[in-house]
């Protein structure tokens, strides 16, 4: 049997086996620690906690973030191994770009708390010392202050002396920003104080970059703090505790209940929530054995850990024939409190807050700020022309319709750029893709058009394909760095599965009803194009394919089926359809488990491309799975390595990996999870559906792998009914949000 690994099932830490107990095993633990600065300790907990990133990765409506240690190794993996230094960088890579500018954004949340002097109240907003604050860093990116100042002074810096028109991010420095690699003295310190509490010495780095420079003294007051670094488990933080701390410690410990409701918030955030119900928070407090759940959120609240957010809820205008209805059946609001209730309070980490709150703001702006015109042409352009936000629906072929829009905008002279989720979105629109580019490079800095002296891009309309794919972070740096008047559109299917990272910003904008919403009315073609849209629909039908588009190929365990995959890709695709192994991708369900993408990844190489591994486990023409930054997969090809680390070739760019991200940052790409595989598709698709994959199957998960196919999907089918089943009811877990409300709260009109 193969473990269930399903990206879209419902996360079960307990099912998962702890890493090493630290309090004891300080004397075993001597493996070293990887590139994201996740310990390799003896035995088994080095693949206990790579597991249990992969399990938060593979959770409800798949908050894939590649792995969990590469959420955490945002900031680990940047530093050289060995606390080397940065000489060797003459400049930023698109990478090292968008890193610098998620450390950025951290700084802003570390700055805007170092400000506040106490808790932030229930529901605040960007408000007094909130907003100084995204003024004060706008003065510093924009060039009207120094950068020192702002991280030193106590006052926040002085805006800029430019009109006030809108908020707006700055450009990304093209220079190295501060050192995150920790002192060697620092991580010294760290590692007396993990001895003596019975830690690996290998977490010494991690610690100290997680904690700065002062992590050997906030462990001595707070060992649980131990749980800010990627793969540690509150059972291993409270060994460690106990053996600082002695007997003045136990479960309902101010300092660990805090700790854990951080904790509990950020693995929330790896299955794409934003925020928590209260109640959740405290069912999941309690399972870790904290005596008082309320007293402890209280706490958590007071101390600034965490916000408490009571979002109001407008109620609907009853039309005449609804509020008959309601008269007939009685009145009165629903006992269940699902009609007319207040929505339940929320706890969330500033990080999200701050992004939710400068998204809906950064949104309503777009919207007010946009000058009415009438554009002739189709209904998509009608609408983008009456208004500064404009949401679009459909399939794969409808994306020739917010592209054409780009086209026919620039006809009118303005300045219009269509960004995508991939290179291979890109590609995938052909002629029309050679001047569009990436949302990561626009970001970046990397591509796209400059930015003016406030930091604003130079742009009238911006179309976003592939919105789904946004996060709520990527989202709100990107409307933050539209001027005044530009109009977005966001583009894509809203059945394909959500963002790697937390947040559901295109269906939030959706479901707000706040902006027009063009459905197109263009279908896929093909057998391919009759059977996603069945699947949309909750169908499963089955299909002419005269061609062989779509070939079932039944399986009775695991072991066949990577077998047959392998048959398939290698062999079957290429003489039956013509299409090569390098052009045929491999889609499963998850990472782990006798036909997760490491099993099969396994098999495929030994096949297509057999070698040592001689380069940290890959050899020349390895086909790879590369994560930039975390929530970003760029498939490619292994080139060479040298002292720098590996040499890629990712579509039309050679890229380098160093050597000290290459364990976090880089996997075997024969094979990817549907959420890496989002945003591009290939000529041919083989889709891997073990028996026990079962559980991790939804509707979104079978729309967006069959979905991948251009032109041939092979069904490798060991579920018997467990499919049909998945598509017609297997509706994935809604993530928790604050961003639907907020912009109902600015942008709701009368009637809607």
């Amino acid at each position: 049997m193969t473990e269930p690994s399903g990206e879209t099932a419902p996360e079960a830490p307990e099912d998962v086996e702890p890493a090493e107990e630290v309090r004891e095993g300080a004397g075993a633990a001597t493996g070293e620690p990887d590139a994201a600065g996740e310990p390799d300790a003896a035995g088994d907990a080095g693949e206990a906690a790579e597991k249990t990133a992969e399990d938060a990765e593979e959770s409800a409506e798949g908050a894939e973030k590649t792995a969990e240690d590469a959420e955490e190794s945002a900031e680990g993996a940047e530093k050289p191994a060995g606390d080397a230094g940065d000489s060797d960088a003459s400049g930023l890579s698109e990478a090292q770009a968008e890193l610098a500018a998620q450390r950025e954004l951290r700084a802003k949340i570390e700055a805007r708390k170092a400000e506040k002097g106490g808790p932030v109240a229930a529901g605040a907003k960007l408000s007094g010392t909130a907003a100084d604050l995204l003024a004060a860093v706008r003065a510093v990116e924009g060039g009207a202050a120094e950068g020192g100042s702002f991280y030193e002074a106590a006052e926040p810096a002085p805006r800029p002396s430019v009109p006030e028109p809108a908020p707006a991010a700055a450009p990304r420095p093209p220079a190295p920003e501060r050192a995150t690699a920790p002192a060697p003295a620092a991580t010294a310190a760290v590692r007396e104080v993990l001895a003596r509490g019975g830690a690996p010495e290998a977490l010494a780095g991690p610690v100290a970059a997680a904690l700065g420079e002062g992590a050997a003294a906030v462990l001595l007051d707070d060992p649980w703090q131990l749980l800010a670094v990627a793969g540690v488990r509150p059972e291993q933080a409270d060994g460690f505790a106990r053996a600082l701390l002695g007997p003045d410690c136990g479960p309902g410990d101010p300092r660990r209940t805090t700790a854990l409701t951080v904790w509990l918030l950020e693995r929330a955030s790896f299955q794409g929530h934003t925020a928590q119900e209260v109640g959740t928070v405290r069912a999941g407090l309690a399972a870790h054995s904290v005596p008082d759940p309320e007293e402890a959120v209280d706490t958590a609240v007071s101390e600034g850990a965490v916000h408490l957010f009571q979002e109001e809820r407008e109620a609907p205008e009853e039309t005449e024939e609804e509020s008959e209805e309601s008269e007939d059946s009685g009145g009165g609001a629903d006992e269940s409190g699902e009609s007319g209730g207040e929505p339940p309070a929320l706890l969330g980490l500033d990080r999200y807050a701050l992004a939710e709150e400068s998204l809906a703001e950064g949104l309503a702006r777009l919207v007010r700020t946009a000058t009415a015109d009438a554009w002739e042409g189709s209904e998509l352009e009608r609408a983008a022309g009456a208004h500064g936000l404009v949401l679009h629906t459909g399939g794969e072929a409808a994306r020739a319709e917010p592209v054409a829009l780009a086209a026919a905008a620039r006809e009118r002279g303005l300045r219009a750029l269509v960004a995508v989720h991939s290179d291979g979105g890109r590609r995938a629109l052909g002629a029309e893709g050679t001047e569009a580019v990436t949302v990561a490079a626009l970001l970046s800095g990397t591509a796209g058009p400059d930015r003016d002296e406030d930091g604003a891009f130079a742009l009238d309309l911006l179309v976003v394909l592939d919105a789904p794919q946004l996060d709520v972070e990527t989202a709100a740096t990107l409307v933050e760095s539209l001027p005044d008047g530009c109009r977005l559109v966001l583009s894509g299917d809203p059945e394909v599965l959500g963002a790697p990272g937390a947040g559901r910003v295109f269906a939030d904008a959706l479901a707000a009803r706040v902006c027009p919403r063009i459905a197109s009315r263009v279908p896929d073609p093909g057998p391919l194009g009759e059977l996603v849209s069945g699947i949309g629909v909750g169908e499963l039908n089955q299909v002419e394919a005269p061609g062989k588009e779509v070939v079932i190929v039944p399986v009775r365990d695991a072991g066949e089926a990577v077998h047959r995959t392998v048959q398939l890709v290698a062999d079957s695709v290429p003489r039956a359809i013509g299409v090569p192994p390098e052009r045929t991708q491999v889609v499963t369900v998850g990472h782990g488990g006798s036909a997760g993408t490491r099993a099969l990844n396994a098999a495929l190489k030994q096949r297509l491309n057999p070698g040592p591994g001689r380069f940290g486990g890959y050899d020349p023409g390895d086909r790879v799975a590369y994560a930039p930054v975390p929530g970003r997969t760029v498939t490619g090809t292994v080139l060479s390595a040298d002292a720098g680390g590996l040499r890629l070739r990712c579509g039309d760019d050679e890229v380098l990996v160093p050597k000290e991200r290459v364990e976090s940052a880089l996997r075997h790409g024969w094979a990817l999870t549907a959420h890496q595989a989002a945003g591009t598709r290939w000529p041919a698709v083989v889709a891997v559906l073990p028996g026990d994959a079962a559980g991790g199957l939804s509707r979104a998960w079978v729309y967006t792998a069959f979905g991948r196919a251009e032109r041939h999907l092979s069904v490798v089918h060991g579920v018997d009914q467990a499919l049909p089943r998945a598509v017609a009811e297997g509706v994935a877990p809604e993530r928790t949000t604050r961003l639907r409300p907020l912009l109902e709260a600015l942008l709701a009109a009368p009637g809607e």
